[in-house]
C-alpha cells in the first residue's frame, strides 16, 4: 500500500505546472485508454467552488486524481467526478485511497450533502462499499455503460 500524500485546491490555487499534470492524467486515461474522443475539459474545471484532489506518491508524482463539484453546480448533491488512478499504479489499494480522501475532502467542505458520481457500471461495487446506491438505470457515456449512484447523508 503506498503512503500517498493528498492536496486539495480550487483552480486558482493549482500552478500552471500542476493544472498541466491533471489534465494529463485525466486524458491519458479518459481519451486515450479508454478511447473516448470527447470533450474531456469542460466548464466546470474552472469554477472557484470546484476542488481538485490530488494525490502524489514519494516520488512527488501525481497518481490519483478527482474532481468535486459543490452542490448546485452539476446536481443537486455534490458531485464526486473524473475519479482516476494512474494505469501503473492500480491494483495496489489507491483508488479506495482515493475515494476515502475524497469522502473526507467533501464532508469538511459541504458537510451533511449527499454525493452523486456517474460511475462505470462494472464499479459499482467497488462504490457500494462506501455506501453508495444505484439510482438510475445502465446508460452510455462516451460509449461506456454507466449508472447514477448517490450517497446519501447518513
Amino acid at each position: 500500500m503506498h503512503n500517498l500524500q493528498w492536496g486539495t485546491k480550487s483552480i486558482h490555487q493549482l500552478t500552471a505546472e500542476q493544472l498541466l499534470e491533471v489534465f494529463q492524467l485525466r486524458v491519458d486515461v479518459f481519451v486515450v485508454e479508454q478511447q473516448c474522443a470527447y470533450r474531456e475539459l469542460d466548464e466546470y474545471d474552472r469554477h472557484a467552488e470546484v476542488r481538485h484532489l490530488l494525490g502524489r506518491n514519494e516520488a512527488g508524482e501525481l497518481i490519483a486524481y478527482s474532481r468535486l463539484l459543490p452542490p448546485g453546480l452539476r446536481y443537486p448533491e455534490v458531485n464526486l467526478g473524473r475519479f482516476v488512478v494512474r494505469a501503473d499504479s492500480r491494483k495496489q489499494g489507491i483508488g479506495h485511497q482515493l475515494v476515502q480522501a475524497a469522502l473526507r475532502e467533501i464532508s469538511g467542505s459541504w458537510p451533511a450533502r449527499p454525493i452523486r458520481i456517474s460511475a462505470q457500471d462494472y464499479l459499482q461495487g467497488f462504490y457500494v462499499q462506501y455506501g453508495f446506491s444505484r439510482v438510475s438505470d445502465v446508460y452510455l457515456e462516451d460509449g461506456i455503460p454507466h449508472v447514477e449512484m448517490v450517497k446519501e447523508v447518513s
